[in-house]
C-alpha cells in the first residue's frame, strides 16, 4: 500500500513537471511570429499558438480537436504530408495554399518536423507556417513587370542586350529577397532549437526546469543530475561562484564569473513575463574563455613592451642632461633650444611609459601598493603648490577652499592619490584659456572626504560625456586645443580611486568649463584597510 502511494505520488510530481514543462513551451511559442500547430498520429489538431490563430482567423477553441484536412488542406495533401514526413522526419520550405476561416486562400510554406517518443515511435508531428502572401504578391507584380519588359525589348533590338542585363538583375533581385525570406526563417527555427550560449530556466519556485547543452558544457553536469533542483542545493564545487552571484537581488547583466580553473563566462539573469507576472528565470552564460586570454596576452606584451622602451628612454634622457649641464663641453644657445625640446618630447615619451605600466597594473589588480593613514589635504595641498609655475606662465588663478574644521584621516596609498590630484589638475590647467580660474576645494560628507576641483575651462560635449573615463578617450574639444596627451589620466584616476573604495564623477558644460569629484571613505579602521591588501 505504502509502494502505491509513492508510485501515484511521483507520477503526480511527473504529471506536475510536464505541465509546467508544457507550460513554458506554451508561453514561448506564444510570443514565437512563426504559426504553429501540433498535430497528432491521426491528423488531429491538438495546440496552436497566437501566429497560428491570427493567419488563420480561427480560435484554439474552434480548431483543437479537429482534423487538419478538414479545414486548411485536402485529404490527398495530407496523406502525402503524413507519408514523407514517416520517411525523412523533417519537411523545409513545401509551398502550399491554406483556406482561411474567412474563406480566403493563403499562400503559404511550410515545414514539419516529426515528434516521437523516448522509444523512437511516432507521435504526431509539428506544423510551423509562414505566410508568403506579400512574397507571392511581389512576384506577381515582378514577373508582369518583366513582361510588359520584354514586349518592349522586342521593338527595341538595338537596346536588347542592355535590357536583358536589366532583366537578369531584376530576377537576381527576386531570387535574393527570397532567400533572405527564408534564411531569416531559418534562423528563426534554429534559434528556438539551438543557442551559442549557455542557457538555464527556473521556474517560478526557482527550480531547474531546462538547461541546454552549452549550459551543460560549460557547467560541467548533466541535465538528469540538475533537472527539478533550486541552485543551492547543488554541490558541484564549480557552481560555487555562480551561486554566490545568483544570490545577488535584481536583475544581472554581464557579470563575469570563473567557472573552476579554465573557464570563465558572462552571466545576465532576465525575469519571465515582467516582475508582476513572473512565470520564472532565464539564466544566460556567455563563454569570454578566449577573450580573457586574449585580454591577458594584450596585458601581458604592453606591460613587457613599456618596460623595454623604458630603459632606453632613461638613458636618453640622462645623456640629455649631461648635454644639457654642459658635462661633455659648452653648448650653444641654438644648440640647447634644441635639446631642450627633445628633452621634453623624452619625458613625454617616459610618462606614456609609465601610464601604459600603470594602466597594466591596473588589469593586474596590483596598483595600491603602500596605504597609509593620513590628511587628505597635505597630499593636495602638496601637488597645488607643484604647479606654482606652470599656472603662472598660462596666467590662470588658483583658489584652494580649505575646510574650516579638520577633516578625518584617510587610509590612502598617497602617491597613487597625488597622481589622481596632479591628473585632474592638469587637465584644469591645459584646458582652460588664459585668465580663467581654477578653484580646489575639500569637505566632510556622511562617512567620506569629497574633492572637488572646478574651472572655467572648455567644458566637455554632452555626447561625449558618457565616454570620458574610459581607456585612451579624449573628447573632439579636447584634441582641439591640446594635441599631445594620451587619454590615460581620467582612467588611472577612476580605477586608483575606485581601488580605495571611493567613487568619482563629474559635471560639465561645453564651453562653461568642468567639475570633477572624488569622495574616499572614512569610515574603516587603518587595520581593516590593510588587510584587504
Amino acid at each position: 500500500m505504502v509502494k502505491r502511494e509513492s508510485t501515484e505520488r511521483e507520477l503526480q510530481r511527473a504529471k506536475e513537471d510536464l505541465e509546467d514543462l508544457e507550460g513554458y513551451i506554451r508561453e514561448f511559442a506564444i510570443f514565437l511570429p512563426l504559426a504553429v500547430c501540433s498535430v497528432n498520429p491521426l491528423g488531429r489538431i491538438i495546440d496552436v499558438n497566437t501566429a497560428f490563430e491570427e493567419l488563420t482567423g480561427f480560435k484554439s477553441t474552434e480548431i483543437v480537436g479537429e482534423f487538419l484536412e478538414t479545414i486548411f488542406f485536402s485529404k490527398k495533401q495530407i496523406k502525402k504530408i503524413e507519408k514523407e514526413i514517416l520517411k525523412k522526419e523533417i519537411i523545409q520550405e513545401r509551398e502550399l495554399t491554406i483556406i482561411s476561416k474567412e474563406k480566403r486562400k493563403i499562400p503559404v510554406n511550410i515545414s514539419i518536423s516529426a515528434r516521437k517518443d523516448t522509444k523512437g515511435n511516432f507521435i504526431g508531428y509539428f506544423l510551423g507556417i509562414a505566410d508568403i502572401t506579400a512574397f507571392k504578391r511581389l512576384q506577381a507584380e515582378l514577373e508582369e513587370r518583366v513582361k510588359k519588359r520584354t514586349e518592349q525589348l522586342e521593338k527595341r533590338t538595338k537596346e536588347l542586350e542592355e535590357s536583358k542585363v536589366a532583366l537578369m538583375n531584376m530576377l537576381e533581385d527576386v531570387e535574393e529577397a527570397r532567400k533572405r525570406a527564408g534564411a531569416e526563417k531559418n534562423k528563426t527555427l534554429a534559434i528556438i532549437s539551438h543557442l551559442a550560449d549557455g542557457l538555464l530556466v527556473f521556474d517560478e519556485a526557482n527550480r531547474i526546469s531546462l538547461i541546454n547543452p552549452e549550459a551543460e558544457k560549460l557547467l560541467r553536469v548533466k541535465t538528469e543530475n540538475i533537472i527539478g533542483k533550486i541552485l543551492t542545493e547543488l554541490t558541484q564545487p564549480q557552481l560555487n561562484p555562480l551561486i554566490n552571484l545568483l544570490k545577488e537581488e535584481g536583475e544581472i547583466f554581464r557579470k563575469e564569473v570563473v567557472l573552476g580553473e579554465k573557464i570563465t563566462v558572462e552571466v545576465s539573469r532576465l525575469q519571465m513575463g515582467g516582475k508582476d507576472e513572473g512565470f520564472g528565470t532565464t539564466i544566460v552564460l556567455h563563454d569570454i574563455t578566449r577573450e580573457k586570454a586574449i585580454e591577458r596576452m594584450k596585458t601581458e606584451f604592453v606591460s613587457l613592451a613599456a618596460h623595454q622602451l623604458r630603459t632606453p628612454l632613461s638613458a636618453i634622457k640622462w645623456t640629455l642632461t649631461m648635454l644639457l649641464e654642459g658635462d661633455v663641453g659648452e653648448i650653444s644657445q641654438e644648440q640647447r633650444d634644441l635639446l631642450d625640446k627633445t628633452y621634453k618630447s623624452n619625458e613625454r615619451m617616459i610618462n606614456l611609459i609609465n601610464d601604459l605600466l600603470d594602466v597594466t597594473r591596473i588589469e593586474e589588480g596590483r596598483y595600491i601598493y603602500q596605504p597609509v593613514f593620513t590628511e587628505l589635504e597635505t597630499v593636495v595641498d602638496f601637488v597645488l603648490k607643484s604647479q606654482k609655475e606652470l599656472l603662472k606662465r598660462k596666467k590662470l588663478s588658483l583658489e584652494f577652499k580649505k575646510p574650516k574644521t579638520k577633516l578625518p584621516k584617510v587610509a590612502i596609498d598617497v602617491e597613487r592619490i597625488r597622481l589622481v590630484v596632479q591628473n585632474l589638475l592638469d587637465n584644469a590647467i591645459h584646458y582652460t584659456p588664459e585668465g580663467g580660474k581654477i578653484t580646489v576645494g575639500l569637505k566632510e560628507t556622511e562617512k567620506e572626504v569629497e574633492f572637488r576641483i572646478q574651472d572655467t575651462g572648455i567644458g566637455i560635449p554632452q555626447d561625449q560625456q558618457k565616454r570620458i573615463f574610459t581607456k585612451f578617450f579624449r573628447s573632439v574639444t579636447a584634441i582641439r586645443l591640446e594635441t599631445e596627451g594620451s587619454g590615460l589620466g581620467l582612467f588611472l584616476a577612476k580605477n586608483i580611486i575606485e581601488a580605495h573604495g571611493g567613487k568619482i564623477w563629474f559635471e560639465s558644460q561645453e564651453g562653461k568649463g568642468s567639475t570633477f569629484y572624488f569622495s574616499l571613505p572614512v569610515k574603516k579602521q587603518f587595520e581593516e584597510f590593510l588587510k584587504e591588501f
